[in-house]
């Protein structure tokens, strides 16, 4: 049997006729094309998210219990000198990393193109997202007298588009060399018949994998080995729309180090019992982050003797992990959770079909998940004033606006 005979047989066993209908109406070099997308894709995989989609999620709440942290606040002058003393040591010593996970488009923000190119109005004449994280790199670069690696995470959609907008602004005078661009990966897209979505472009439609395939990539791309070629020990992982993320947090560090474990995030309180944030706590023992969306109303609410929210702290995307954990994650399958989202598609007839409602599944694994493969985590809680002005929606809350007031309030407070 050739390669082409066993696809064709792969498709039959999962039920995708449809695109074997299709295979019979394209010409040679678009039917290699897709044939050979296939080739590539785990169907198997795929198949099992889908039927998870029919699964319901259990939260079994006597199982999950808070979480202990630190409050940057509350910390006495030793222990924070003894922190800082323990963070800088790694970052002076050329141990530390920085990814910046920029694989999103800026469409809620009503911007085209990558999210990373999106200019915040900031004292009028306006700053790229890009551009104040390189600001941020540069400042801690001539702190502690080193050159942090900054490795970027696109996506196959915006990929060549962020890298010609960072040549183009000579990567905000960060030195090229130690700016190294990766892409996440994909998962096809399934409609709610378990059939996969075919695209305009007569192949399998599929939509990165989530924040948690980040580890995947490093892995993949050989970032990870370059890493370790450079002699890093800790890497920081972030978004690219908090603008005033600190990726260079020495407290942060120090406290990992000094609680001798392999994992670290920063956190803020929620702002009310139901904001639409994931929450620390631990599950069977282990930390994690529970979504708004699956953490029991009961549970949401709950206080505890002094009156304060048992699960408060808010996951913000500032996460620490050693080269080690890395690796570890990214050898382990995470779990992947599924949206419900509304995609056109091609049918068997090669006819475009553009759907009013949710038609299909989009598959995304959250790097959080991967806080469950460690027995322990050091949380530091910080301020949403001080660590958390994302950019997210186009108005209201988390929005350009609120981003630039907390980002130019930040700066003055630092004069």
């Amino acid at each position: 049997m050739d390669r082409n005979e066993e696809i064709i047989t792969l498709l039959k066993m999962y039920n995708q006729h449809h695109i074997i209908k299709l295979l019979d109406k394209l010409n040679e070099k678009q039917k290699q094309n897709l044939l050979e997308q296939i080739s590539n894709i785990d169907l198997h995989q795929v198949m099992e998210l889908y039927d998870n989609t029919k699964k319901e999620i259990e939260i079994k709440e006597n199982k999950i219990e808070s979480i202990q942290y630190l409050d940057k606040e509350k910390l006495t002058k030793m222990e924070q000198d003894k922190f800082r003393e323990l963070g800088e040591k790694v970052i002076v010593s050329a141990q530390y990393a920085v990814v910046t996970m920029a694989g999103g488009q800026g469409t809620r923000l009503g911007h085209t193109g990558p999210k990373g190119t999106f200019k915040l109005d900031v004292y009028g004449k306006g700053k790229y997202l890009f551009e104040i994280l390189a600001e941020n790199l540069k400042e801690a670069n001539k702190k502690y007298n080193t050159i942090i690696p900054w490795y970027i995470m696109t996506s196959k959609e915006n990929n060549d588009e962020t890298q010609e907008f960072l040549e183009k602004n000579n990567y905000f005078g960060y030195e090229k060399k130690h700016v190294m661009l990766f892409k996440q990966g994909e998962l096809p897209l399934i409609d709610e018949n378990g059939k996969l979505l075919i695209g305009n472009n007569l192949k399998i439609k599929e939509a990165s994998n989530g924040n948690g395939g980040v580890f995947a990539s490093l892995r993949t791309s050989g970032m990870l080995s370059d890493m370790k070629e450079r002699g890093i020990k800790w890497v920081f992982i972030g978004g690219v729309d908090n603008a005033i993320l600190k990726m260079v947090d020495v407290i942060l560090l120090g406290m990992a180090i000094c609680k001798n474990v392999q994992i670290a995030s920063k956190s803020v309180v929620k702002a009310n019992a139901h904001e639409k944030v994931g929450v620390f706590c631990k599950m069977n023992g282990h930390p994690k982050v529970i979504e708004y969306s699956e953490l029991p109303e009961k549970m949401a609410e709950e206080v505890d003797d002094n009156g304060e929210l048992k699960f408060s702290e808010s996951h913000i995307m500032c996460n620490l992990f050693t080269i080690e954990a890395i690796e570890k994650i990214s050898k382990e399958p995470l779990i992947y959770h599924s949206a419900f989202k509304k995609n056109s598609y091609i049918d068997e007839n090669c006819k475009e079909i553009i759907p009013d409602k949710p038609n299909s599944y989009k598959f995304e694994a959250f790097i959080f998940d991967s806080f469950e493969l460690f027995d322990d985590i050091a949380i530091l809680r910080g301020k949403r004033e001080d660590d958390f002005a994302p950019v997210k929606n186009k108005e209201g809350v988390d929005s350009p606006k609120t981003a630039k007031e907390l980002y130019e309030k930040y700066w003055e407070r630092q004069k």
